[in-house]
């Protein structure tokens, strides 16, 4: 176990640099972000006391590994162009708040399908199995900026039970959180109830019921057990793409997240801020990754890891 965690580990801070050197170099070849930060009609002195402030005036490598420098010894990206604060400490605050809206919009996805997956496997080819499955086809089939503005219209506008935006109650987290947990809901319960069907046809869940146990034992004890390994996998991976692809739900209800940040910071060559975000970004992937390849042990001790 500690080889395979040093070896991860290892791993995973080159990924983590080489993220780093491509999108420092990438950011660079977008333009001076000095022509945006400039008042119009600068002086071309003024463009050079703002190009050497944010040391821009440097050769590139120079540069990057001063950046290099500045993370590795003091954790620091540099200060925000726009905002004039420090990049690391503002994409944290932000991603926090993405975060929460990801959690939560997981939370209830795992509550939704779990549930309608094992049933749906469980009475398969049942009017159970058939309304089950419409309904997973509708909640893939909806565009989440569709659901959030009919969330807002339906509860907001016409019931006012709920806040149509912002961020600081367990309210106005209800709409967010549904609207981006609809489609991974049903996107989780197709992949449940596939893994499910996979399991119930096995030998060992038919030995299992010939034993006369209970069908809840065979259910959830054998078989739901060993469908987890795909469902771990895809869940893994689906809540790093909610961090980093909340950005369409942040924007209808107004939440103020890290994907609104990035996208901002990106249109106005907020270098520090796109950097500090996608390091964030790709540590949480990095942490993500390494959690689901120990879950597999955990679940299925058959499991060996190269």
């Amino acid at each position: 176990m500690r080889t395979l965690i040093g070896r991860r580990l290892l791993y995973s801070v080159l990924v983590v640099w080489i993220i780093t050197v491509l999108v420092f170099l990438m950011l660079h070849l977008t333009g001076d972000p000095i022509t945006l930060l400039a008042p119009p009609g600068a002086s071309a002195e003024l463009a050079e006391l703002l190009r050497v402030r944010h040391g821009l005036d440097k050769p590139l490598w120079t540069q990057y590994w001063i950046f290099l420098q500045n993370v590795v010894t003091r954790g620091y990206f540099g200060e925000s162009y726009f905002y004039n604060v420090d990049a690391i400490r503002l994409v944290l605050e932000r991603f926090r708040a993405t975060v929460e809206l990801a959690g939560a919009a997981m939370l209830f996805a795992i509550v939704v399908s779990f549930p309608m997956g094992v049933i749906s496997a469980v009475k398969h080819g049942t009017w159970v199995d058939h309304f089950t499955r419409f309904v997973v086809l509708l909640g893939q089939a909806a565009p989440p900026f569709w659901v959030g503005i009919l969330l807002i219209l339906l509860f907001s506008v016409r019931l006012s039970w709920f806040p149509a935006s912002g961020r600081g109650s367990f309210e106005a987290l209800v709409l967010p959180a549904l609207t981006l947990g609809a489609f991974t809901a049903a996107m989780f319960t197709r992949l449940i109830r596939a893994s499910m069907l996979d399991v119930l046809t096995e030998d060992f869940v038919r030995t299992a019921r010939a034993k006369g146990l209970l069908a809840t034992s065979v259910i959830f004890k054998h078989a739901l057990r060993n469908a987890l390994i795909p469902v771990i996998t895809t869940m893994g991976i689906v809540f790093g793409f909610l961090l980093g692809g909340a950005i369409v739900t942040e924007t209808v209800f107004a939440w103020p997240g890290l994907g609104r940040l990035l996208i901002h910071a990106i249109h106005t060559r907020d270098f520090p801020v796109v950097q500090a975000a996608v390091f964030v970004y790709a540590v949480t992937f990095v942490v993500l990754n390494f959690t689901v390849d120990v879950l597999y042990g955990l679940i299925d001790p058959r499991i060996k890891h190269d």
